[in-house]
């Protein structure tokens, strides 16, 4: 699936997938964002089989959006922006290859737009470590268990959600305020 009419789908992993649904979610243009796994060997895997770190599946986030008003390099910087992409298998305190950082692309397109961008940010030298981020080709997506949906937004108070997604917010809508949705 890579248009629905004229909207486009991005899937992304950077760290826990409950931290980049509450980021994309706020962007104006993103239509939906789906909690859920990529990249693995087990069909329709569960959460408990991913969390062991031998399916291959990494937590994903897939993004539906309409590309006229947030395009896909544009969701690419804010996801750079986000997460720390030189940190293998590991974001913070999330560790295992179900944390990876990946780019599943589902266009030759979004692979070109990728890997130009993650060489431009190699070479800026924002980060003092190598952009160690996979680009690989979308080869399916299992949407996350009903309790993994929409989590931020109906777990806020929880230690989690106040520790490490509410400052992904912050920072969200410090550099990106002009992209939010309702702003």
């Amino acid at each position: 699936m890579v248009e629905k009419g004229n909207l486009e789908v991005a899937t992304f992993g950077g760290g826990c997938f409950w931290c980049l649904e509450a980021v994309f979610e706020q962007l104006e243009g993103v239509r939906s964002v789906v909690s859920g796994y990529a990249g693995g060997t087990v069909p329709n895997p569960s959460y408990e089989q991913v969390c062991t770190g031998t399916t291959g599946h990494a937590e994903v986030v897939q993004i539906t959006f309409d590309p006229e008003k947030m395009g896909y390099r544009e969701l690419l910087e804010i996801f750079f922006t986000i997460h720390d992409p030189t940190t293998l298998n590991r974001q913070g305190g999330d560790v295992g290859t179900q944390y990876r950082s990946v780019i599943f692309y589902h266009t030759p397109k979004q692979q070109v737009v990728a890997k130009e961008l993650i060489e431009k940010l190699g070479a800026s030298g924002i980060w003092e470590n190598p952009i160690i981020t996979a680009v690989e080709k979308h080869q399916g997506f299992y949407p996350a268990e009903e309790y993994h949906q929409e989590y931020y937004r109906r777990n806020r108070e929880r230690p989690y959600c106040q520790a490490v997604i509410t400052p992904k917010l912050a920072k969200l809508r410090q550099k990106y305020l002009n992209k939010l949705k309702g702003v």
